[in-house]
């Protein structure tokens, strides 16, 4: 019996030191972000970088988003299974999961603060190039841009723990709108987290009160992707185009404040 009580009370002291407002407040702010990210384009992980930068350091937020969004995965494949464009699919997974691996083993070592600012950048001219959200394709975009797309979203996706906007002007000039870019995204990111938890568990970079976050966030996203699945039906497209480019920017100006003070 010895050897099953460790575990039982090493959990235990785990689950003492995490105050119950502190579950509480990142089931919300994974509703919240979900619902927003579902009817938008993506972005949840963006918005939470914040807020998590403050409730449990920096140095946590990527693994606790990471994995947070992992857990609510699933529901939104199954949410939008028929919309999945599979051709996007299968080009973009296998160098994201590649870039994903690379990025957790290289995860304390590197600072890529100028490539959060360049991205940054660009994100917020996309209010530009759509012109508000008149303009439904501002560039060509072939099939084999969602490789080096893939691992090159995966890489800073790890490091920051959100990147999903990055990809969205590259998915609607692609011609892929509302339900097929929120499906389409779902399923990739799927197995682009599950490359990323894995990374970050062989290498100890999740501790049982990071999983414990994690989970109460994951939760709560998936309460997110129920109401946002509830709204986007309802939505034209244009009002999604306007969402998703008024995410983009946000997340934009959020990766450019970041990365400024360690220029």
């Amino acid at each position: 019996m010895r050897g099953f009580s460790f575990p039982t009370m090493s959990m235990n002291l785990v689950l003492e030191d995490i105050s119950f407002i502190s579950l509480l407040l990142l089931f919300v702010l994974g509703a919240s972000t979900f619902t927003l990210s579902t009817i938008s384009g993506g972005g949840g992980a963006m918005m939470q970088i914040p807020v998590l930068n403050v409730l449990i350091g920096a140095s946590q937020t990527a693994p606790v988003i990471n994995l947070g969004a992992f857990i609510s995965r699933p529901t939104r494949i199954l949410i939008f299974w028929k919309h999945i464009v599979w051709k996007v699919f299968w080009f973009f997974v296998p160098a994201a999961m590649i870039g994903a691996l690379l990025a957790t083993w290289l995860f304390s070592e590197v600072k890529i603060y100028w490539l959060q600012l360049i991205v940054g950048l660009f994100l917020v001219s996309t209010v530009f190039q759509y012109q508000f959200g008149k303009k439904e394709r501002s560039f060509k975009v072939k099939l084999w841009y969602f490789i080096p797309l893939g691992f090159l979203i995966s890489i800073i996706g790890t490091f920051t723990g959100g990147m999903g906007p990055i990809l969205n002007p590259f998915l609607i000039n692609a011609g892929i709108d509302k339900e097929q870019l929120v499906g389409t995204k779902a399923a990739q990111s799927f197995f682009l987290g599950l490359a990323q938890v894995s990374g970050y568990v062989f290498f100890g970079l999740l501790t049982k009160t990071l999983w414990i976050y994690g989970i109460a966030l994951g939760i709560g996203a998936i309460v997110g992707n129920l109401i946002g699945k509830w709204l986007l039906f309802r939505m034209s497209k244009l009002a999604f185009r306007r969402w998703l480019i008024a995410i983009m920017v946000i997340s934009g100006i959020v990766l450019i404040v970041r990365s400024i003070p360690h220029l």
